[in-house]
């Protein structure tokens, strides 16, 4: 009896080390597009390694990694907030990752400093404008948007969004807690609207009369004139893009990513890295980008046609983790102008 216990025992153990040597990779993901999708396929026809993705929010599945502890099935979790993967950093639940080919797929001023996350994608949050209400020459900067000329003008979603709470905690960064309370108010003062919706609605919201200028991401444009919806499309054609901050003396137009972080237990590392290193190479960014019209991490991909025609651009080249350190703080900002 007591062999037979120790055998079986045996057989469990080995079972649980081949499942954690098996031919699959889990994935916690934030992200929602159906760009993921088809990635994750053409990953797994290539290799024979099936993608499995569990989705929900940033700060769920966060948690759930730090419940899990040692026994967590996941080997990667993806966002589209380096704050979001700086925080998982902070809660101690990623593990630095060190790859050759990795690291020389992706532009340097987007890799963490600390190695701990790998964009594969970002994008700009921009300005949009109308064409038939606003000259191009009358914007300039994110600090102009608290100008009195905007009020009643501007549009934006809420201050819950996290594309928001990116943008705020790089103005802090970059400008310093009054300089960005004192902007944070006026800005409040110049909505056409309390804050609602998603960006794709801010520029609807333009086209419709309801406001003149609006701070969405970039991809976003890309989608609305690609859309099969003609009434996107035409939203889309009612707004041009403008990059804030591009002036020789001026920082760059603030930017974010959407990155993988490696879990700290991932029970199928090796084929976690095989993942990342065909999403950051040349043809899965090709597929990102004319897909999600997102910006390429991989500098040798070039972005698609309708992102190119809006022209390059100087990107902050601020420390992205600073994007999660400034988090609650710029929260707090929000919190005190009354940015609903």
């Amino acid at each position: 009896m007591k062999n037979y216990l120790i055998l079986f025992f045996s057989l469990v153990l080995l079972s649980s080390c081949e499942e954690n040597n098996s031919n699959e990779i889990n994935i916690y993901s934030k992200r929602h597009y159906q760009v993921d999708i088809k990635q994750y396929e053409n990953f797994e026809k290539l290799t024979g390694i099936k993608v499995n993705v569990i989705k929900a929010g940033d700060d769920e599945l966060l948690e759930r990694l730090k419940n899990e502890g040692q026994n967590s099935p996941a080997d990667l979790f993806v966002t589209v907030d380096a704050g979001k993967l700086q925080k998982g950093v902070e809660m101690g639940l990623f593990q630095k990752i060190q790859n050759e080919t990795i690291d020389s797929n992706v532009s340097v001023d987007l890799k963490d400093i600390n190695g701990y996350w790998i964009p594969i994608t970002y994008r700009a949050r921009l300005v949009v404008y109308s064409n038939e209400r606003v000259k191009e020459s009358e914007l300039s900067s994110y600090e102009d948007l608290a100008n009195e000329k905007w009020k009643g003008r501007l549009l934006v979603r809420s201050s819950s969004n996290a594309y928001n709470q990116a943008l705020m905690s790089s103005l802090y960064a970059n400008l310093g807690e009054e300089m960005v309370t004192e902007w944070s108010t006026k800005v409040v003062n110049n909505f056409a609207r309390d804050p609602k919706g998603n960006d794709r609605d801010q520029v609807k919201a333009i086209a419709a009369g309801q406001g003149d200028i609006a701070i969405v991401n970039s991809y976003y444009i890309g989608l609305l004139l690609s859309s099969e919806k003609q009434a996107e499309v035409d939203a889309g054609n009612s707004v041009s893009v403008f990059f804030p901050n591009q002036a020789d003396n001026e920082r760059g137009a603030h930017i974010n990513i959407s990155g993988f972080a490696m879990t700290k237990n991932a029970p199928n590392k090796e084929n976690a890295i095989k993942l990342l290193e065909y999403l950051t190479g040349e043809e899965a960014q090709n597929t990102y980008v004319n897909n999600s019209y997102e910006y390429p991490a991989n500098p040798k991909v070039k972005p698609s046609e309708i992102v190119q025609s809006w022209g390059d651009f100087k990107r902050d080249k601020l420390d992205l983790n600073a994007l999660g350190i400034f988090r609650e703080k710029a929260i707090k900002v929000f919190d005190n102008t009354g940015w609903k």
